[in-house]
């Protein structure tokens, strides 16, 4: 019998940012730019019942504000360029980055509620949990067996 090892908050959250299936990393999380796969095509796991709604959007909307507008003051206040030479820069690199960001946070966002057992994620937690402690019965028992049946 094979157990799995438990997957960490950590290691979930960091397999939805890098766009992989939070409970073994292989499979895609998503086939289009922010549609989550229906399930992994690796592992079989169900993601369809994910509802990171928009906490992604908001999510980057203040990375990117808090690295973008410091940023921003700190090269008027040095340089004082033109308003149009500070639009055609800020607002690609504002653009670009959200744009970059939006996906990894919402594989995040999958990550954590697939991890937490959120939403529909609650009834694969449990079975993943159940799984998890009949393993480690398993085996401790087969390390006490092989403990008493060493040859002295």
């Amino acid at each position: 019998m094979t157990t799995e090892v438990p997957v960490s908050l950590v290691r979930a959250i960091w397999r939805g940012f890098r766009g992989r299936c939070p409970h073994c990393g292989e499979g895609r999380l998503f086939p289009h730019f922010l549609k989550v796969a229906h399930h992994c095509e690796a592992c079989g796991e169900e993601l369809f019942h994910q509802r990171a709604d928009d906490f992604p959007a908001y999510l980057v909307i203040v990375m990117v504000g808090h690295a973008v507008v410091p940023a921003i003051l700190a090269v008027e206040m040095a340089y004082a360029p033109p308003v149009a030479l500070q639009l055609a820069v800020w607002l690609p690199v504002t653009l670009f980055a959200s744009l970059a960001l939006l996906q990894p946070t919402k594989g995040a966002i999958v990550g954590l509620q697939w991890q937490s057992g959120m939403h529909g994620f609650a009834q694969a937690k449990e079975l993943r949990d159940a799984s998890n402690a009949s393993g480690a019965v398993m085996q401790l028992a087969s390390s006490r067996a092989l403990r008493r049946h060493r040859p002295a």
